[in-house]
């Protein structure tokens, strides 16, 4: 593990290569605290994605390996694996980095080292460039240990995107990555972490999520069904397992 140095992981089919070089200039736009950089694990998901051409070859920070087609969800823990920085962030290839998204993470989790990550509002980016927002982002600040999974529970939803997380390296290795879903291992890993650390939450924009017709939020299976239930199952089994072993733990 490097300290001051932030890893970013993001998983690449063929579809989403293309959105590669918009990716890497927000990167670009990112201002760091002294003595920080950041290094780019781009996994691509199976054969024939190519995404070394949309990208410089002659940037040192870009790191590109492929493994064989498992998801996005298996893709980010195969690059977590190659990664060696201290934090960790997330950000797929066809969404944007606000400007400021990186000093904010890595200034919240210096300066508060009881908190295990962060998470930013997030802002749809429609296909005619204009972004829409979304209703119930809890109050910015700290976001106790549980609060996330509460919430969750309730309304199947989580009440910030994981798709703007940023976490300490050691709780992604504690909890083995992001579950191994067709979809929503993102919210998996949300809600592992939810259970082990406190979070936080930045009401600044720190993620511009783009909709496109390739994305697999679009799958008829994404939102009901049988597979919808046994990945909410996962999740929730998983999510009350650590809950109560780590009460064990206190008692």
């Amino acid at each position: 593990m490097t300290d001051r140095l932030l890893s970013i992981v993001t998983p690449v089919y063929g579809p989403s290569a293309s959105y590669l070089p918009e990716a890497y200039k927000s990167l670009l736009t990112q201002e760091l605290p002294d003595g920080w950089s950041w290094e780019w694990l781009i996994q691509e998901d199976g054969d024939d994605v190519k995404a070394a051409t949309f990208l410089p070859s002659d940037d040192p920070r870009i790191r590109i390996s492929s493994s064989r087609r498992g998801g996005p969800q298996v893709a980010r823990t195969m690059a977590f694996g190659r990664s060696t920085g201290s934090l960790i962030k997330v950000a797929d290839a066809d969404d944007l980095l606000p400007e400021g998204t990186l000093l904010r993470d890595i200034t919240i989790l210096s300066e508060h080292p009881e908190v295990g990550w962060t998470t930013s509002r997030v802002l749809d980016l429609l296909e005619d460039g204009s972004t829409r927002g979304f209703d119930g982002d809890p109050e910015p600040g700290l976001l106790p240990n549980g609060a996330v999974f509460a919430h969750w529970r309730q309304h199947r939803r989580a009440q910030v995107h994981p798709a703007s997380l940023c976490a300490r390296r050691e709780l992604i290795a504690l909890l083995g990555g992001w579950l191994a879903l067709p979809a929503s291992g993102d919210t998996g890993l949300l809600l592992g972490l939810d259970a082990v650390a406190d979070g936080w939450f930045s009401s600044e924009v720190g993620m511009l999520y783009r909709l496109h017709e390739h994305q697999i939020t679009r799958h008829p299976h994404h939102s009901a069904g049988d597979e919808w239930e046994a990945r909410m199952t996962v999740m929730r089994e998983r999510a009350e397992a650590l809950h109560a072993w780590i009460q064990r733990q206190r008692a």
